[in-house]
């Protein structure tokens, strides 16, 4: 090799050692150059991250507030509806069933004598009417006569020789059955002087059973209001 290709090898080598050696230097002067940028990229980060977090949070509580919202909806609407449900169990306008008894009478009979009365021997409106009251005093909550519900605005009444519930003809057997205490309800009907007891002493049959379980079909009947309405506060 030539000298004056060692010189300049040697001489591209000092040059290259001696920017090795400022750039080593100027790195040592300023160690903090390579970690400000890193901190600033991680700020950045941050400050989007806590961005989100924020904008997160008000949606979630967003979401709370609607769903609290929700439930008072919710709670409100059941309310209601177990308003509802209770109104109309009270009107007899949904079907029932419960512990009660069921009370059956039947015409008597015993044979006529030339000078008896025949209707003292047949079951008329008015004893339906009579023990269903007994019933009701004795705390019956749901009443029906052959499977027409009593409610309040129902009526038992003779028409002719047949008698009429709800304004549907009925015919003996006439079965009432009532929901309510089965000791209190049994108690109130066949209580001393009560009106079954007259009924038997002309011979008109009758059954008392105490049941467990009890059902009462619905009011079917139209329910109009001519004169009454609700009142309203002034």
């Amino acid at each position: 090799m030539k000298k004056e290709s060692i010189a300049s090898v040697a001489l591209v080598c000092i040059i290259l050692g001696f920017m090795l050696a400022v750039q080593f230097k100027t790195t040592a002067a300023n160690p903090n150059n390579i970690s400000t940028a890193r901190a600033q990229d991680l700020t950045e980060q941050l400050e989007k991250i806590t961005k989100e977090r924020d904008a997160l949070a008000d949606e979630l509580a967003s979401l709370r507030e609607k769903l609290a919202q929700t439930n008072k909806r919710d709670q409100a609407i059941n309310a209601l509806t177990e308003e509802l449900t209770r109104a109309n169990v009270l009107a007899g306008l949904v079907p029932v069933k419960g512990p009660g008894i069921i009370v059956t009478l039947t015409d008597s009979s015993q044979p006529l004598q030339p000078t008896d009365n025949p209707n003292l021997y047949l079951v008329h409106d008015e004893d339906l009417l009579r023990l269903v009251n007994e019933l009701r005093a004795g705390g019956a909550e749901a009443i029906a006569v052959n499977d027409q519900r009593l409610v309040s605005n129902s009526e038992i009444r003779c028409a002719g020789p047949t008698i009429l519930v709800n304004t549907t003809k009925i015919a003996p057997p006439f079965v009432i059955k009532a929901i309510g205490d089965p000791q209190l309800l049994e108690s109130s009907i066949r209580m001393k002087g009560g009106w079954l007891e007259t009924l038997e002493t002309w011979g008109i049959k009758s059954q008392v059973k105490v049941m467990q379980t009890i059902e009462i079909p619905a009011y079917k009947g139209p329910l109009n209001f001519q004169y009454a309405v609700p009142q309203t506060k002034s």
